[in-house]
This record gives C-alpha cells, sequence and structure tokens, in this order.
C-alpha cells in the first residue's frame, strides 16, 4: 500500500493505492490522523474527481476521509463487476485493507446501493451511514435508470453541456445555478486527475445497477446503525420515492430531502448538507 502525505485541500490530494481483493485500488485521503474515518462512494460513471470538493474538505476538518474507485474506474485495476453484491465486497475488502476497523459510511447513488450491501455484509464495519440520492433492490424505477438517463445523455451531448446538469438538477433557475456551480467544483483540480471512465464501464455499471432495481428486497429492518438518508425532492434518476422507502424500512433512520432539487440535492445544498452531516456523524 502507498500513503500519501496528509493534505488539507481536496484538489492538490495525491492519489494512492491499495492493494486488496487481488486487485490494486485508487483512493485519496484527507485530514488528520484522529477521529472516526469516513469512507464515500461515488455514483454510476464516477471517478475520484467527482467527489464534490466542498463536501470532502468539510467532512475532512476534524476526521480522516477516504474516497474509493471502484474495480475498473481510474486507476484501479480489473474490471467494473456486473452485481452490487461484488462492488461491495471489493469496498470491504479494500477498506480493511487501509487498516480501518470501524468506519462512517457516504454512498451516493450507486454508491448508495453499494453501501446498504455493506451494511448486510459486514455490519460490523459500519458505525454510522448516510445514504443520498439512492434506493433499496427493488426499489421503484431503479430499473430503468438507463433508459431516462439516455435522453438527458444526448440532450447534454447536443447542447454542450455535462449531462450532469440534467440528470443530477431540477430545469429551475436555481437549479441551474447549482449545477453550473457543481461543475465548476468539480473541474478545479488542475493536476494529477483520475483516469477518464470509459463507455465500457458506463454499461457494466449500468447493468450491476438495473439488476439491483430487479433484485429482491434485503432485510433493512435488521440495520442496527444510525442512518440518515438524503435527496432531492424531484429526483428523476432514482425516484425519490426511494428515499422515503428507505428511511420507513431502516429503524430509527432520519429523512431530509431538499426542495427543488433533483438527484444531486446534496451538492445543491452542500452546505446545508455538510452541517448535516457533520451533526449526524458527531451526535
Amino acid at each position: 500500500m502507498t500513503t500519501p502525505m496528509l493534505k488539507t485541500d481536496w484538489n492538490t490530494t495525491p492519489t494512492a493505492h491499495v492493494e486488496a481483493a487481488g486487485t490494486r485500488f485508487a483512493y485519496r485521503r484527507l485530514g488528520p490522523d484522529t477521529g472516526v474515518p469516513v469512507v464515500l462512494l461515488n455514483h454510476w460513471g464516477a471517478n475520484l474527481d467527482n467527489f464534490d470538493p466542498r463536501i470532502v474538505e468539510g467532512l475532512a476538518a476534524d476526521r480522516p476521509v477516504y474516497t474509493l474507485d471502484y474495480r475498473g474506474i481510474g486507476t484501479s485495476g480489473g474490471e467494473a463487476p456486473l452485481t452490487i453484491a461484488a462492488m461491495a465486497d471489493d469496498m470491504i475488502a479494500a477498506i480493511r485493507a487501509l487498516g480501518l476497523e470501524a468506519i462512517d459510511l457516504i454512498g451516493f447513488s450507486l454508491g448508495g446501493f453499494v453501501a446498504q450491501q455493506i451494511l448486510v455484509a459486514a455490519p460490523d464495519l459500519v458505525r454510522r451511514a448516510i445514504l443520498a440520492g439512492t434506493g433499496p433492490a427493488g426499489g421503484t424505477g431503479i430499473d430503468r435508470v438507463g433508459a431516462v438517463s439516455r435522453p438527458l445523455i444526448l440532450k447534454g451531448l447536443l447542447t454542450f453541456r455535462d449531462p450532469k446538469t440534467y440528470l443530477f438538477f431540477t430545469s429551475s433557475a436555481s437549479g441551474r445555478h447549482a449545477a453550473k456551480a457543481f461543475l465548476a467544483r468539480l473541474k478545479e483540480r488542475r493536476t494529477d486527475r483520475d483516469k477518464a471512465v470509459s463507455l465500457k464501464v458506463f454499461q457494466r455499471q449500468l447493468k450491476a445497477i438495473e439488476a439491483w432495481g430487479r433484485q429482491t428486497a434485503q432485510p433493512l429492518e435488521t440495520v442496527r446503525q444510525r442512518v440518515l438518508v438524503a435527496n432531492g425532492h424531484h429526483d428523476i434518476m432514482v425516484p425519490s420515492e426511494n428515499s422515503a422507502d428507505l428511511a420507513r424500512r431502516i429503524p430509527g433512520a432520519e429523512l431530509v430531502l431538499y426542495p427543488d432539487a433533483g438527484h444531486g440535492g446534496i451538492f445543491q445544498y452542500h452546505d446545508a448538507f455538510l452541517t448535516k452531516a457533520r451533526t449526524f456523524l458527531t451526535a
């Protein structure tokens, strides 16, 4: 395992690698040595450069933060898995290879699927969890993520805009403003950017997502960790009703839905989300 120097600026934090589960996983680490580590898992087609710098830096003010690339993403080795369970097994192995025995876990979108699987498969590893822009196995509309996304990806190409403009944010003035600001934050890093995600990887991850949408429900009623569920009120990728369903099914879970916000609600309201997340993780 190569260990990066401690940094306080997400956009200059070096990429490192850890050997686990027969491959080499890329990660970045930010923050101090003390505090419960928080691990961030990202969305469909995302590499290390798709984590919101303001959220990562805010979390790292008083605790170590680790962001991970899935197998086959960025400079992680191997081929992207076709199931959420396989992604979760990889992340569990990578987390343990990093020497982390108890973590807080934040999963966004696809990362939220993986985080749920980790809660079921390795409950001893997680202290608290935040599930954002996500839904349960077999949740409403999750098997249609590709069908919903393809026209908006094409719209992005035709309008010379990042498709996340349409996929993550509402079409209101505030939604468009938030999209522009979020995408600008993702471009702040100028050097040592992660390797771009290939079309093949997008397609393999989509198969895993759609399979999750057709999967039988998991025993979420057995989850004993404290869980915060967050989303926008108008998520078209993973319909917001899935967030409400998660909060109902996980004992004691708390639900936050941001107004006039879509799939990327935690990015549109990144200051409010960061305040809520830090309070939740330290209470």
